[in-house]
Protein backbone atom coordinates (compact mmCIF):
# COMPACT_ATOMS: atom_id res chain seq x y z
CA UNK A 1 0.00 0.00 0.00
CA UNK A 2 2.93 2.19 0.41
CA UNK A 3 5.50 1.96 -2.94
CA UNK A 4 8.93 2.34 -2.32
CA UNK A 5 8.49 5.44 -4.47
CA UNK A 6 6.22 6.83 -1.81
CA UNK A 7 8.13 6.27 1.19
CA UNK A 8 11.42 7.65 -0.11
CA UNK A 9 9.55 11.00 -0.38
CA UNK A 10 7.77 10.49 3.07
CA UNK A 11 9.53 9.56 5.33
CA UNK A 12 12.57 12.40 5.45
CA UNK A 13 9.01 14.90 5.90
CA UNK A 14 7.53 12.60 8.74
CA UNK A 15 8.40 14.29 11.98
CA UNK A 16 9.86 11.69 14.32
CA UNK A 17 8.41 9.90 17.56
CA UNK A 18 10.00 9.22 20.76
CA UNK A 19 8.88 5.88 21.77
CA UNK A 20 7.15 5.48 24.94
CA UNK A 21 8.59 3.34 27.64
CA UNK A 22 6.71 -0.06 28.15
CA UNK A 23 6.64 -2.32 30.92
CA UNK A 24 8.45 -5.62 29.20
CA UNK A 25 10.49 -3.54 26.80
CA UNK A 26 8.38 -3.34 23.98
CA UNK A 27 10.06 -2.59 20.59
CA UNK A 28 9.42 0.57 18.92
CA UNK A 29 6.82 0.58 15.79
CA UNK A 30 8.64 0.88 12.41
CA UNK A 31 7.66 4.00 11.16
CA UNK A 32 6.59 2.78 7.48
CA UNK A 33 4.69 0.18 9.47
CA UNK A 34 2.38 2.90 11.06
CA UNK A 35 2.41 5.37 7.53
CA UNK A 36 1.49 2.67 5.85
CA UNK A 37 -1.60 1.66 8.10
CA UNK A 38 -2.98 5.65 7.77
CA UNK A 39 -3.13 4.63 4.23
CA UNK A 40 -5.04 1.61 4.71
CA UNK A 41 -7.53 2.96 7.14
CA UNK A 42 -7.72 6.01 4.18
CA UNK A 43 -8.59 4.01 1.89
CA UNK A 44 -10.63 0.81 3.34
CA UNK A 45 -12.40 3.37 5.46
CA UNK A 46 -12.09 0.70 8.54
CA UNK A 47 -12.45 2.05 11.99
CA UNK A 48 -8.87 2.69 13.78
CA UNK A 49 -10.41 0.11 16.71
CA UNK A 50 -10.76 -2.35 13.98
CA UNK A 51 -7.02 -2.58 12.57
CA UNK A 52 -5.79 -6.04 11.48
CA UNK A 53 -3.52 -7.08 13.91
CA UNK A 54 -1.15 -8.22 10.78
CA UNK A 55 0.42 -4.81 10.56
CA UNK A 56 1.96 -5.51 14.32
CA UNK A 57 0.82 -1.60 15.66
CA UNK A 58 -1.84 -0.65 17.82
CA UNK A 59 -5.05 1.12 17.04
CA UNK A 60 -4.25 3.66 19.40
CA UNK A 61 -0.01 3.90 18.39
CA UNK A 62 -1.41 5.17 14.92
CA UNK A 63 -4.07 7.15 15.54
CA UNK A 64 -1.86 9.41 18.29
CA UNK A 65 0.94 9.48 15.49
CA UNK A 66 -1.06 10.50 12.77
CA UNK A 67 -2.99 12.77 15.08
CA UNK A 68 0.43 14.25 15.51
CA UNK A 69 1.01 14.89 12.18
CA UNK A 70 -1.68 16.12 10.73
CA UNK A 71 -1.52 19.16 13.62
CA UNK A 72 2.70 19.31 12.50
CA UNK A 73 2.44 19.03 8.90
CA UNK A 74 4.59 16.81 7.54
CA UNK A 75 4.68 18.42 3.26
CA UNK A 76 4.40 14.90 1.71
CA UNK A 77 1.69 16.74 -0.92
CA UNK A 78 4.30 19.08 -1.51
CA UNK A 79 7.40 16.60 -2.31
CA UNK A 80 4.73 14.77 -4.84
CA UNK A 81 3.99 18.17 -6.35
CA UNK A 82 7.75 18.94 -6.63
CA UNK A 83 8.11 15.64 -8.83
CA UNK A 84 5.89 16.15 -10.87
CA UNK A 85 6.57 19.82 -11.30
CA UNK A 86 9.75 19.38 -12.58
CA UNK A 87 8.74 16.73 -15.03
CA UNK A 88 6.68 19.39 -16.56
CA UNK A 89 3.68 17.54 -15.55
CA UNK A 90 1.35 20.65 -13.95
CA UNK A 91 -0.55 22.49 -16.27
CA UNK A 92 -0.51 25.91 -14.88
CA UNK A 93 -2.48 27.68 -17.84
CA UNK A 94 -5.44 27.61 -15.23
CA UNK A 95 -6.82 26.26 -12.15
CA UNK A 96 -10.40 25.02 -11.31
CA UNK A 97 -11.86 25.26 -8.12
CA UNK A 98 -15.14 23.22 -6.69
CA UNK A 99 -16.51 21.62 -4.07
CA UNK A 100 -18.35 18.16 -2.52
CA UNK A 101 -20.20 18.00 0.64
CA UNK A 102 -20.22 14.84 3.04
CA UNK A 103 -22.18 14.44 6.11
CA UNK A 104 -20.29 13.92 9.47
CA UNK A 105 -21.49 11.21 11.75
CA UNK A 106 -19.78 12.28 14.84
CA UNK A 107 -19.58 16.36 14.51
CA UNK A 108 -16.38 18.07 15.65
CA UNK A 109 -15.14 21.12 13.77
CA UNK A 110 -15.68 22.39 10.63
CA UNK A 111 -19.47 21.02 10.45
CA UNK A 112 -22.61 22.74 9.99
CA UNK A 113 -26.07 21.76 9.04
CA UNK A 114 -26.10 20.71 5.58
CA UNK A 115 -28.87 22.09 3.09
CA UNK A 116 -29.52 19.55 0.62
CA UNK A 117 -29.30 16.67 3.62
CA UNK A 118 -32.04 18.01 5.41
CA UNK A 119 -30.13 20.04 7.35
CA UNK A 120 -27.90 16.79 8.88
CA UNK A 121 -24.46 17.79 10.25
CA UNK A 122 -21.90 17.92 7.76
CA UNK A 123 -18.68 19.22 6.04
CA UNK A 124 -17.72 20.55 2.69
CA UNK A 125 -14.53 19.51 0.80
CA UNK A 126 -12.88 22.10 -1.34
CA UNK A 127 -10.58 21.62 -4.10
CA UNK A 128 -8.72 23.37 -6.43
CA UNK A 129 -6.67 21.27 -9.14
CA UNK A 130 -4.35 23.08 -12.17
CA UNK A 131 -5.62 22.42 -15.84
CA UNK A 132 -5.72 19.01 -15.86
CA UNK A 133 -6.94 17.94 -12.72
CA UNK A 134 -4.16 17.41 -9.69
CA UNK A 135 -5.20 18.71 -7.14
CA UNK A 136 -3.15 21.64 -5.67
CA UNK A 137 -4.62 22.97 -2.56
CA UNK A 138 -7.01 21.44 -0.32
CA UNK A 139 -9.45 22.50 2.70
CA UNK A 140 -12.52 21.96 5.08
CA UNK A 141 -15.26 23.77 5.77
CA UNK A 142 -19.13 23.49 7.27
CA UNK A 143 -21.59 22.05 5.05
CA UNK A 144 -23.40 25.20 5.53
CA UNK A 145 -20.81 27.84 4.37
CA UNK A 146 -21.06 29.29 1.00
CA UNK A 147 -18.23 27.79 -1.71
CA UNK A 148 -17.65 31.31 -2.90
CA UNK A 149 -15.72 31.84 0.96
CA UNK A 150 -13.37 29.31 0.15
CA UNK A 151 -11.66 30.82 -3.28
CA UNK A 152 -9.42 32.93 -1.42
CA UNK A 153 -7.99 30.33 0.94
CA UNK A 154 -7.70 28.31 -2.14
CA UNK A 155 -5.27 30.62 -3.94
CA UNK A 156 -3.51 31.54 -0.85
CA UNK A 157 -3.12 27.91 0.21
CA UNK A 158 -1.23 26.74 -3.47
CA UNK A 159 1.80 25.67 -2.76
CA UNK A 160 4.88 27.39 -4.67
CA UNK A 161 5.96 24.16 -6.87
CA UNK A 162 9.01 23.25 -9.03
CA UNK A 163 8.73 23.72 -12.50
CA UNK A 164 11.14 21.89 -15.35
CA UNK A 165 12.34 25.27 -16.27
CA UNK A 166 12.66 28.70 -14.11
CA UNK A 167 11.61 29.61 -10.39
CA UNK A 168 8.63 27.31 -8.96
CA UNK A 169 5.36 28.29 -9.66
CA UNK A 170 2.07 28.99 -7.13
CA UNK A 171 -0.17 31.34 -9.96
CA UNK A 172 -2.34 30.00 -11.96
CA UNK A 173 -2.54 32.12 -15.59
CA UNK A 174 -6.83 31.34 -14.94
CA UNK A 175 -9.28 30.44 -12.65
CA UNK A 176 -12.32 28.63 -13.85
CA UNK A 177 -15.28 27.84 -11.32
CA UNK A 178 -18.86 27.73 -11.55
CA UNK A 179 -21.44 30.68 -10.77
CA UNK A 180 -21.46 30.30 -6.76
CA UNK A 181 -17.86 31.69 -7.06
CA UNK A 182 -19.36 34.99 -8.57
CA UNK A 183 -18.90 38.41 -7.58
CA UNK A 184 -17.69 41.41 -8.14
CA UNK A 185 -14.96 41.40 -5.09
CA UNK A 186 -13.90 38.26 -6.05
CA UNK A 187 -13.12 39.01 -9.40
CA UNK A 188 -11.48 42.20 -8.84
CA UNK A 189 -9.63 40.11 -6.17
CA UNK A 190 -8.59 37.78 -8.86
CA UNK A 191 -7.47 40.83 -11.23
CA UNK A 192 -5.12 41.76 -9.04
CA UNK A 193 -3.09 38.94 -8.20
CA UNK A 194 -3.07 38.61 -12.28
CA UNK A 195 -5.38 35.17 -12.67
CA UNK A 196 -7.51 35.96 -15.44
CA UNK A 197 -11.00 35.11 -14.10
CA UNK A 198 -13.43 32.75 -16.10
CA UNK A 199 -16.12 32.30 -13.56
CA UNK A 200 -19.72 31.64 -15.07
CA UNK A 201 -21.87 34.60 -15.77
CA UNK A 202 -25.92 33.80 -15.35
CA UNK A 203 -27.59 33.85 -17.91
CA UNK A 204 -24.60 33.82 -20.17
CA UNK A 205 -22.11 31.01 -20.42
CA UNK A 206 -23.84 27.64 -21.18
CA UNK A 207 -23.44 24.46 -19.37
CA UNK A 208 -21.86 22.94 -22.14
CA UNK A 209 -19.60 25.05 -22.47
CA UNK A 210 -18.91 25.40 -18.69
CA UNK A 211 -18.33 21.09 -19.10
CA UNK A 212 -15.28 21.20 -21.08
CA UNK A 213 -13.48 22.18 -17.98
CA UNK A 214 -15.77 21.67 -15.39
CA UNK A 215 -15.86 17.69 -15.23
CA UNK A 216 -11.96 17.93 -14.65
CA UNK A 217 -12.20 19.31 -11.18
CA UNK A 218 -15.53 16.57 -10.96
CA UNK A 219 -12.83 13.51 -11.73
CA UNK A 220 -10.71 14.77 -9.61
CA UNK A 221 -13.45 14.88 -6.23
CA UNK A 222 -14.24 11.47 -7.81
CA UNK A 223 -10.77 10.72 -6.81
CA UNK A 224 -10.87 12.20 -3.26
CA UNK A 225 -13.77 10.21 -2.89
CA UNK A 226 -12.32 6.82 -3.85
CA UNK A 227 -10.96 7.04 -0.39
CA UNK A 228 -13.46 6.01 1.50
CA UNK A 229 -12.68 7.81 4.89
CA UNK A 230 -13.78 10.71 3.24
CA UNK A 231 -16.80 9.56 1.77
CA UNK A 232 -18.72 9.45 5.15
CA UNK A 233 -16.10 11.58 7.88
CA UNK A 234 -16.14 10.04 11.05
CA UNK A 235 -12.90 12.08 12.32
CA UNK A 236 -14.15 15.08 14.81
CA UNK A 237 -10.84 16.69 13.28
CA UNK A 238 -12.54 18.02 9.98
CA UNK A 239 -9.00 18.16 7.75
CA UNK A 240 -7.39 14.66 8.98
CA UNK A 241 -7.37 12.60 5.88
CA UNK A 242 -8.00 15.19 3.34
CA UNK A 243 -4.47 16.17 2.56
CA UNK A 244 -2.93 12.76 2.84
CA UNK A 245 -5.72 11.79 -0.28
CA UNK A 246 -4.36 14.70 -2.15
CA UNK A 247 -0.56 13.31 -1.96
CA UNK A 248 -1.98 10.04 -2.52
CA UNK A 249 -3.92 11.16 -5.78
CA UNK A 250 -0.93 13.39 -6.78
CA UNK A 251 1.32 10.26 -6.32
CA UNK A 252 -0.40 7.87 -8.49
CA UNK A 253 -0.23 10.26 -10.98
CA UNK A 254 3.94 10.13 -10.69
CA UNK A 255 3.79 6.70 -10.50
CA UNK A 256 2.28 6.62 -13.87
CA UNK A 257 5.38 8.41 -15.12
CA UNK A 258 7.94 6.27 -13.78
CA UNK A 259 6.67 2.60 -14.57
Amino acid sequence: MVPDGLWELAAPLLPSFNSRPQAGGTAPCDERSVFTVVVFVLTSGCAWRHLPETFGVSPATAHRRFTARTRRGCGVGLAVLDELGARGELDWTSAIVDAASVRAKKGGTLTGPNPVDRGKKGSKLHVLSEAQGIPLAVAVSGANTHDSLALKPLIRGIPAARSRRGPRRERPAKLRADKAYLSAEQLAWLRERGIVPRIARPGIESSERLGRHRWKIERSIAWLFGYRRLTVRYERKGSHFLGLAAALTCYKKLAKLTT
